[in-house]
């Protein structure tokens, strides 16, 4: 029958259960969703346990459905479900004393789980005992040597006891002893519950009468039908040993400490016997039945001293109870009781174990952190096991006590990956004994990488030289920066940031390659249009966020040798030669005029210098190599010819220098006749040469056909790459033609030959000898120059 759930009540099991099902079953119901049954042990695999599905109001068709299984919380499975009719069966014996020894309550747990939807259902065995087990005996045997003088009432502890595996009734029970002729049995509790059994004598003994007897020992428990088992006791009746040996004291007490040496006197008991002679000898004996004690304690037979002969271990056991027996030669006994003390020592490091731990922590972690968890033991007792543990110093971290042996490593302070990316954390524990005994463990911990540095430049600012009329594309030169950070937080990318130069985007004018920062230029400079400008960079990392810097990059336009000079005094025209007069009465050293040239390239590509290519007559002029003033350098005579021509070329101090030529026209003479004469001549001069001209004039026609073709050609290229670079940037930004400004004929760095522009005058009268040439007050020089100015805003005008 199976009992009902929340009540003790009984149903009879179907008909079509097995025949076998002949033990009761019950069934307690607690909570919804759990059964408990109270199976007796040694079942038969088969046998019904209850019809599970019922108890639990469960249908059998839907849990079949839904594959219900019973699942053991063990390695065994005892019992299964029959899935068609809901019982639940025996599938392997339980024997109760295998699985539960001699626990008074023996529990197996199952689970019944069932699928879509998973539910859980608790199931409880309650393993009962049956009496299937005997009471024995240790040694079944027990022999006795009694004085026949002996006393009424004297007691003999018997060595051997009965042991019944079962528990509860079906246990050991009581003991009986057959024949009573001499002998009763009394049974005495020892300290550890467990029962002593002593025969007492009820009747003197009588050698002569009788001088062996035997004696039945029986052990019986309380099941039905009730088991028993016997022990057959020996008894040699001794002659005439009147007197029995004595302990001094009943009870001993003494202690030790943990790891005495073996062989180390505890104590010496000691027994005394009134009779003489070999009546009188005393032996002593240890009687423990426990295996421990004969390991680690030994009693010398004759003296009676206790020795160490084991390890003493304080951790294993706080205490000992010691039965020692006193036997005379007449084998009367004697029993007392030595209580051994064992005093802890320390000789238990602390044992550390990590419960939880963390191999990588990013560096933006808040202190606080938990990055480990630990358990310390120590074996030990009292100081010996109280421990404290420590960290190794300059470290951010710290522990902290969460309970009894609980250790938690959290972090201390920020961390920064880029100051450390590693910490080999060691971990120290101490007990407080003394000397006092430690332990350490070391822990490695990974400091992974946030993006909390931005790319830093390896300068505040950038300065490039480069020569005007580069070739676009030219690679200027190579800003870096690094990033502190790691992997993608320090992919650094450059990128350039929007700024304009004379109302053009920087963009027309260089650009910066992103992954490695190489400055190129866009586009041919020319020094006489700009002479510097300024953008700014930014370095972008690979974080998310990103972070970034500027920095400001600088462009020094240097000056080539691109310029020939340029005459602006005289002025070579086409029509009729201008002549300079000297006249005959000049002194030496008089200034007949000053060639003015400039070069509008700088530094000293714009140092001119003058010197007369063709002459006729060196010995009567000379012209300033650095001013170009042409001066009498003799006196004029009347046999110097009329018309002087010279040829003045000025040339830069370039290193492939360049050059222009000049024709000055002189006319030595006294007075207007002489020199209009003399002009005259210039112009015959011309007409004798115009044949020659008019060939010089159809070459100069060539020349300036290929010329104007030429032109035509280099404006188309400069349209078509016009057009392209325009599709090129996303703006729409044209790339500007540059215009055309006026020659710079002032030198910002006074290095040019002319400080000022100089204007001259020509003037004429009816008489030549008083014309003069006027130089007029210089003007003042307007000076252009393109400079870019900004800062790392990135704002340039």
């Amino acid at each position: 029958c199976v009992g009902g759930r929340g009540i003790e009540r009984e149903r009879c099991v179907p008909p079509a259960q097995p025949l076998h099902l002949f033990f009761v079953i019950f069934i307690v119901g607690g909570a919804r969703g759990e059964v408990r049954y109270y199976v007796p042990e040694e079942l038969q695999p088969g046998s019904v346990i209850g019809n599970l599905m019922l108890d639990l109001d469960l249908d059998v068709a839907e849990m079949a459905k839904r594959n219900a299984r019973v699942v053991a919380e063990g390695d065994r499975q005892f019992c299964n479900l029959n899935e068609e009719t809901g019982f639940l069966l025996v599938s392997e014996r339980m024997d109760r004393e295998e699985l539960c020894a001699q626990a008074a309550v023996c529990v197996l747990q199952f689970q019944l789980l069932v699928e879509n939807p998973l539910q859980v259902y608790s199931l409880v065995l309650e393993i009962q005992d049956i009496n299937d087990n005997t009471p024995f005996f240790v040694n079944g045997e027990i022999e006795l040597e009694i004085a026949e003088s002996t006393a009424v009432g004297r007691r003999f502890p018997l060595e051997s006891r009965a042991v019944d595996p079962d528990v509860g009734m079906n246990g050991l029970q009581s003991y009986s002893l057959h024949p009573t002729d001499h002998f009763t049995l009394k049974l005495q509790k020892k300290a550890d519950g467990s029962n002593m059994v002593e025969m007492v004598l009820d009747k003197s003994l009588d050698r002569e009468n009788k001088e062996q007897m035997t004696l039945v020992l029986t052990a019986l428990d309380g099941g039905d039908p009730q088991l028993t088992g016997t022990a057959q006791i020996h008894v040699t009746v001794l002659d005439v040993n009147d007197n029995a040996p004595v302990f001094t004291q009943k009870v001993y007490k003494t202690s030790i400490t943990e790891n005495t040496a073996i062989g180390t006197a505890v104590i010496k008991v000691s027994a005394n016997d009134a009779d003489e002679g070999s009546n009188s000898k005393i032996s002593y004996y240890i009687i423990n039945a426990e295996d421990v004690i004969p390991e680690l304690f030994h009693i010398n037979e004759i003296e009676g001293e206790l020795k160490v002969i084991g390890n003493i271990d304080y951790e294993k056991s706080h205490h000992f109870q010691i039965d020692i027996q006193a036997v005379d030669e007449g084998g009367l006994i004697d029993t007392c009781k030595l209580q051994v003390d064992v005093m802890d020592k320390n000789d238990n490091s602390p044992v550390i174990n990590i419960m939880s731990k963390l191999n990588m922590i990013p560096e933006d972690s808040k202190p606080g952190t938990v990055i480990t968890m630990i358990n310390v033991q120590d074996p030990d007792s009292g100081e010996n096991g109280k421990v404290y543990c420590t960290l190794n110093e300059n470290m951010p971290f710290t522990l902290k006590s969460t309970s009894n042996n609980f250790f938690s490593l959290v972090t201390d302070l920020n961390l920064d990956r880029e100051r450390d990316s590693e910490y080999n954390i060691s971990i120290k524990c101490a007990d407080e004994g003394v000397p006092s005994l430690s332990s350490s463990i070391t822990i490695p911990i990974q400091i992974t990488d946030v993006n909390d540095n931005a790319p830093v430049f390896e300068k505040s600012s950038y300065e490039a030289l480069v020569l005007e009329n580069n070739t676009p594309g030219l690679s200027i030169f190579r800003i870096n920066a690094r990033d502190a950070d790691q992997n993608q937080n320090a992919r650094v990318s450059y990128l350039l940031e929007d700024s304009s130069v004379n109302g053009v985007s920087i963009s027309s004018y260089v650009s910066v390659m992103a992954d490695s920062g190489v400055v190129q230029a866009v586009r041919s400079f020319d020094y006489e249009q700009i002479k510097e400008f300024r953008f700014c960079v930014r370095a972008q990392d690979g974080g998310s966020p990103p972070l970034s810097s500027n920095v400001t990059v600088r462009i020094i336009i240097q000056d080539q040798n691109d310029n020939a000079p340029q005459i602006l005094y005289p002025v070579q025209t086409g029509g009729s030669p201008v002549a300079e007069m000297v006249p005959r009465s000049a002194d030496v050293g008089y200034l007949v005029t000053k060639v003015v040239a400039v070069d509008v390239d700088s530094g000293q590509n714009a140092w001119l210098s003058y010197k007369l290519l063709k002459v006729a007559d060196r010995a009567l002029f000379e012209v300033g190599a650095q001013n170009g003033e042409i001066r009498t350098i003799r006196q004029v005579t009347d046999k110097d010819a009329v018309k002087q021509k010279l040829t003045v070329i000025v040339e830069d101090n370039g290193q492939s220098p360049r050059s222009a030529t000049v024709t000055v026209n002189v006319a030595v003479a006294d007075g207007f006749p002489e020199l209009l004469s003399d002009l005259t001549d210039f112009t015959q001069d011309k007409l004798h040469n115009e044949d020659l001209t008019f060939y010089l004039i159809l070459a100069l026609a060539a020349v300036s056909f290929l010329f104007i073709m030429s032109l035509i050609a280099i404006i188309s290229v400069k349209c078509y790459r016009w057009r392209r670079e325009r599709l090129f940037y996303k703006s729409g930004a044209n790339l500007p033609v540059i215009p055309y400004y006026p020659p710079l004929y002032a030198d910002v760095g006074g290095t040019a030959t002319l400080q000022h522009t100089y204007n001259y005058d020509v003037c004429r009268t009816t008489d030549s000898r008083k014309s003069d040439l006027n130089f007029l007050k210089p003007g003042n020089d307007v000076t252009q120059r393109a400079e870019a100015r900004g800062s790392c805003a990135c704002t340039f005008e």
